[in-house]
């Protein structure tokens, strides 16, 4: 798959992946009522893209907060890094844009670098954690990674089951 000139896309993942990551085995990953969830996809350099899901409410650091939409005055709107999908099959992607608030729109378009730093420190510093190249103190890896979906893309992370 080849994204836009502007190096990122927002769109929903197809069928495909939520029945390869079925929410009984991979109780992390977000699907709400049979819907799956409009998220912004990127490609990084390694060999696969990040998907991080749009939310209405989130109460964690691990996160791009909105604050200029009308919707995060209201909810804690905003791009869930704890949620983060790792692709490598562009099967699994959507072909077409997924609509979401304009107001988050522009803030995405405007704080993308910020918003795509953040999301590949995160993954990072996961990824050093779990390999041992740089631990972070247990009760930290704990609030930040306790209920990420990193664990279910090992494979795709380069990590190698112990």
């Amino acid at each position: 798959m080849k994204l836009p000139d502007n190096d990122y896309q927002i769109l929903q993942l197809k069928d495909e992946f939520y029945s390869a990551y079925n929410e009984i085995k991979y109780k992390e990953i977000l699907k709400k009522q049979g819907r799956a969830y409009n998220c912004l996809l990127f490609q990084t350099h390694y060999d696969y893209f990040i998907c991080i899901p749009y939310r209405t409410e989130i109460s964690h650091k691990s996160a791009y907060h909105f604050r200029k939409s009308v919707r995060s005055r209201k909810h804690k709107s905003g791009l869930d890094y704890s949620k983060i999908i790792i692709v490598s099959d562009g099967n699994y992607m959507g072909n077409k844009d997924a609509v979401i608030d304009k107001d988050e729109f522009k803030e995405t378009v405007e704080f993308f670098e910020k918003i795509k730093m953040e999301a590949l420190k995160y993954v990072e510093d996961y990824v050093h954690h779990i390999t041992g190249n740089k631990k972070l103190h247990p009760k930290e890896f704990e609030r930040k990674y306790r209920y990420s979906t990193l664990r279910y893309f090992h494979k795709e992370l380069g990590i190698r089951s112990c």
